[in-house]
């Protein structure tokens, strides 16, 4: 079956940084696009950013950008979200999930999902 583990959250200080990564089986990873979503203690879930099949990458929150990066490795079936800079407001449990649609950035468009992994950053 599919499956997408996220791994690399913590507690940081704020400035720090830290990169997760979030390794998916069960399908062609190379054809999927993916993303990272996130939800703060009282907030919905957001996307934060996205990765397309040939590498292209795309946001949404204009807080991140400039200090978050996706990357994805084909070979090994893995995106990765390296988080700079982090501030108190990063703090969130931060999900992936893969879709087969071009830029995806609504939830529902996405069909598989990790169960996610805390990053707290701490002032």
């Amino acid at each position: 079956q599919v499956q997408l583990v996220e791994s690399g959250g913590g507690l940081v200080q704020a400035g720090d940084s830290l990169r997760l990564s979030c390794a998916v089986s069960g399908l062609t990873f190379s054809t999927y696009t993916m993303g990272w979503f996130r939800q703060a203690p009282g907030k919905d879930n957001e996307f934060v950013v996205g990765i397309s099949r040939s590498g292209s990458t795309y946001y949404d929150e204009e807080s991140v950008k400039g200090r978050f990066t996706i990357s994805r490795d084909n070979a090994k079936n893995t995106v990765y979200l390296q988080m700079n800079s982090l501030k108190t407001e990063d703090t969130a449990v931060y999900y992936c999930a893969s879709s087969t649609y071009y830029y995806p950035k609504q939830r529902d468009l996405y069909d598989f999902w990790g169960q996610g992994t805390q990053v707290t950053v701490s002032s």
